[in-house]
């Protein structure tokens, strides 16, 4: 398994964001959705564990097989898609990805969240040991992503804020931000099978780093979308857009 740790700063503190979240998931995966592919939103519902409290649990079904690669479409079933489980206990989170026709692969995501400007060094209270992840610091004004990815509106070198008044952001801006908080997500990529394991878990590791990058763009670029936003107002357009973009790709609520 290859372990990595990524820390995203945001110029937002983690209770807007909290809102932001949830807002940009919804939006975003409605838009990526066409086709009969996308996100299928299959459960959504409220959750209590024991150790971190009440949360909501979701799961969905990514369906990918036009954005497979021409040879991997040669060999995966058209009703390929993979299982994403979620469990939010906001500033805590874990999310899980399979997949049923490759059950040697899975993704692992362990997230907190913190107001300040990823400057934990053990939020994850992982042992010292040789197998300690490589820390990945994520810059959603300056990194690059790739070209499909960029919007001139996202661009956050040049967005300005009219409800908050925050951007554009100018170099260093992690440190010379108010607020300014940082999503760290330990991300662990597991498929073990010989003589593929290495170049696939890195290569996985790239697309994520991109998700995490586009994602954590949008949730600022849309920020006056949703910053007048209550938990409600953005649990019902959370909603609204699950039976959406379940009608968008054809499927039944069950």
């Amino acid at each position: 398994m290859l372990l990595k740790e990524y820390r995203i700063c945001m110029p937002l503190s983690v209770e807007e964001y909290r809102i932001g979240q949830l807002y940009t998931i919804s939006k975003h995966s409605h838009e990526e959705s066409d086709k009969g592919e996308g996100v299928e939103v299959v459960r959504n519902e409220p959750h209590v564990d024991p150790v971190h409290g009440e949360g909501q649990f979701t799961e969905k079904r990514v369906h990918l097989s036009s954005k497979l690669p021409s040879w991997a479409r040669a060999v995966v079933p058209r009703i390929f898609y993979i299982t994403e489980k979620a469990w939010n206990y906001y500033p805590y989170t874990i999310t899980e990805y399979t997949c049923s026709f490759l059950p040697k692969f899975s993704i692992h995501i362990e997230t907190k969240y913190e107001d300040n400007c990823g400057i934990n060094e053990n939020i994850f209270s992982i042992e010292k040991n040789n197998c300690d992840p490589e820390v990945c610091f994520l810059d959603i004004a300056f990194d690059d992503i790739p070209e499909r990815h960029y919007k001139s509106s996202e661009d956050l070198r040049c967005f300005n804020s009219v409800k908050t008044g925050r951007g554009p952001l100018k170099e260093g801006w992690r440190e010379n931000s108010q607020p300014v908080m940082c999503s760290y997500k330990l991300v662990g990529v597991k498929f073990e099978v010989w003589g593929l394991q290495t170049r696939v878990e890195q290569f996985v590791h790239k697309v994520i780093r991109d998700i995490l990058l586009v994602g954590h763009r949008q949730a600022f670029a849309w920020v006056d979308e949703w910053y007048a936003m209550t938990l409600e107002d953005v649990r019902r357009f959370e909603n609204q857009m699950h039976m959406a973009t379940n009608q968008k790709l054809g499927y039944q609520e069950t």
